[in-house]
């Protein structure tokens, strides 16, 4: 039996042109995020700022805090807008009373926003039934939240406040990657197990390249309406420790009172409902810093 010498050898230093264009000192190259496929973040159309409200936990009153600060901005002159973000669980028409409205088109076929308190809105709750549960996989949300974000007319707004849903996923990293965003406020009750879910998403916001405008810290000490006394229910200054160990502002507290839940429900917050009480001043002063942060 004759065995052939083979013509090729596993031996031999294989070498190719570099197609890739990688540099020969093993950084990776520098392509822009549009021929890698990914999306380029690009300013709302007709919205000069816009703030995200955050919280990555659920149940800590991220939407009432929003809503008030929004009415706080209109409060203070400002062209302001809300726009709820959480296809699965929408809060703002109930929080601004339009349940059961529907938004109308535009000339250019734009979805128009529903006005109430001086704030126009946009929400999924005006597109679906008050009580009937969305139930999409992913990529019907996504269709959704593109629509929210890029199919609104908003005819010029000084000011958007973005209410996100909780946790830091798809919906979340949607808005971040293609939305300019001015600022992010990460919303939290004083316990622990709320702040290592805001600490979540103080984390994801710098991840993302959002500049961090604060932390407000929500229920922060109730005061007995019989006797005037206070008590500190979740704790006292949990999330201003967060604040100082993460370096993130501390933007101030809102009470827990039994109005600010009263008020939300009936679908008159609380800068509306009692604007002379201390509770609503407490959202109008959280407002006046941002507006001078973001050079509102």
């Amino acid at each position: 039996m004759i065995i052939k010498p083979r013509s090729f050898s596993t031996f031999q230093c294989l070498r190719h042109e570099n197609p890739l264009g990688l540099p020969r000192s093993g950084a990776p190259p520098q392509i822009p995020r549009m021929q890698r496929g990914l999306p380029t973040k690009r300013p709302l159309p007709s919205v000069r700022k816009t703030i995200a409200v955050s919280s990555a936990k659920g149940g800590v009153g991220k939407s009432t805090i929003a809503v008030n600060l929004a009415l706080a901005f209109a409060r203070l002159g400002h062209r302001t807008g809300i726009l709820d973000t959480d296809i699965f669980g929408p809060s703002i028409p109930t929080l601004l009373s339009l349940n059961g409205q529907e938004p109308r088109l535009s000339e250019g076929n734009q979805l128009l926003p529903i006005v109430n308190y001086g704030v126009k809105s946009m929400s999924m709750g005006y597109l679906v039934g008050e009580d009937k549960p969305v139930v999409w996989r992913g990529l019907m949300v996504m269709k959704a939240l593109q629509q929210l974000l890029w199919e609104v007319e908003w005819g010029g707004l000084d000011v958007l406040v973005m209410d996100l849903p909780p946790g830091t996923g798809d919906t979340q990293l949607t808005i971040t990657q293609q939305v300019v965003l001015d600022g992010a406020i990460v919303i939290s009750t004083p316990q622990d197990i709320a702040l290592k879910d805001a600490v979540k998403g103080i984390e994801m916001m710098r991840k993302v390249n959002v500049p961090l405008l604060g932390m407000v810290q929500n229920m922060s000490v109730f005061i007995c309406p019989n006797c005037n006394h206070s008590t500190h229910i979740f704790g006292s200054e949990g999330v201003a420790q967060a604040c100082s160990k993460h370096k993130v502002p501390f933007l101030g507290d809102i009470p827990l009172h039994a109005s600010i839940c009263d008020d939300a429900d009936r679908g008159k917050p609380t800068v509306v409902a009692e604007p002379g009480t201390g509770r609503a001043q407490a959202f109008v002063a959280i407002a006046e810093r941002i507006a001078k942060d973001i050079k509102l």
